[in-house]
């Protein structure tokens, strides 16, 4: 690839709005190209909001020889074969999280990717948060010392309303419930920090808070292999919605990563307080209350990630490991799950 990443959009619902915003930063780097929906409506009110090309054809966008990359935004059901298509363009993928419906599906997703040799990414923002990115450095220099315990705290608010829109919460389109579609974020960080529990005891309810197939709680003890323990709770039905939690104790201190908020206390008397510059959440009523700065960076990473001929720091390979989690929470039903 020389020059800018030529890009074509997939999808153009909900998710398309802090995508767009970013591109529209990045445009120095990044040329999107097409926009598709299958939707008249949709096409329209996305080319009026952020006057970029739109195209009522996903043929314009696997044919067009300038098109390096795809950024796919539709359902999860229908991710492999979109991924098939691209790879069959050879077309690189920057995919919105989860993967896809199934671990099988997802599985099936990542070695097509492979096989095509097309750089896969994954939409899983919180990664690049720059509280998230000063916890991993604080990590990685050893400063908090060997982990003892820790916790993820997924605590959202969706009103009915979010769960009546045709496919929202079911098996067939989305996967799942909360942990598929809005603790995957909490999750994968966990995970990127601190690596993949060993075993897995999980519950999950759909409480009467929501009439949906899914699940809107679950809850899930964790032991890793060093000897750690953990804790993972997640739902939609915490009026009005709270920002992602990751508590962290080790032998040397401990830290508290509150969505754009670190705190650090240390037994050497060390304390930090970093504020990220990144604002909103998407925790409550609106799944879109947050800035794009995280997705800006996100999309920027996949973009040198294509250019330096290496994978993306969320990749699809990568991004396998927080599904094997929810899905050992999804199948545990109080009995130990082994990872």
């Amino acid at each position: 690839m020389t020059g800018k990443l030529g890009l074509g959009i997939i999808g153009l619902g909900m998710a398309s709005l802090p995508h767009a915003r970013a591109l529209l930063a990045l445009r120095d780097r990044i040329d999107t190209l097409h926009a598709f929906s299958p939707t008249a409506e949709r096409r329209a009110a996305f080319a009026k909001t952020h006057g970029l090309p739109v195209t009522d054809t996903m043929e314009a966008i696997f044919s067009d020889p300038r098109v390096d990359a795809v950024l796919v935004l539709t359902p999860p059901n229908t991710h492999l074969e979109i991924v098939q298509m691209a790879a069959a363009a050879g077309k690189h993928v920057l995919l919105e999280k989860p993967l896809d419906v199934s671990i099988e599906r997802a599985e099936q997703l990542v070695a097509v990717a492979e096989a095509a040799g097309i750089t896969l990414g994954i939409v899983l923002q919180n990664r690049f948060r720059p509280a998230a990115q000063e916890l991993r450095k604080l990590i990685s220099e050893g400063r908090l010392g060997r982990l003892v315990h820790v916790s993820a705290r997924t605590s959202y608010w969706r009103p009915q309303s979010y769960y009546d829109e045709p496919g929202r919460g079911t098996l067939a389109r989305d996967g799942g419930g909360v942990l598929l579609t809005q603790a995957i974020h909490n999750l994968d960080l966990m995970i990127s920090l601190i690596g993949v529990p060993e075993t897995v005891t999980g519950f999950v309810a759909t409480s009467p808070v929501h009439v949906m197939e899914g699940e809107d709680v679950a809850a899930a003890a964790l032991r890793f292999s060093d000897g750690a323990l953990g804790s993972i709770t997640a739902t939609t039905c915490a009026f009005p919605g709270h920002a992602d939690v990751i508590d962290l104790i080790g032998e040397k201190g401990s830290a508290s990563l509150n969505g754009t908020q670190l705190t650090v206390r240390l037994h050497d008397g060390t304390n930090i307080d970093f504020e990220g510059t990144d604002t909103g959440s998407g925790t409550g009523a609106d799944p879109m209350g947050f800035s794009s700065q995280a997705h800006q960076a996100l999309i920027a990473d996949f973009a040198d990630a294509i250019a330096d001929g290496r994978k993306p720091a969320a990749s699809g390979r990568d991004v396998l490991a927080v599904h094997y989690l929810i899905a050992a929470i999804l199948k545990s039903g109080g009995e130990p799950v082994r990872l």
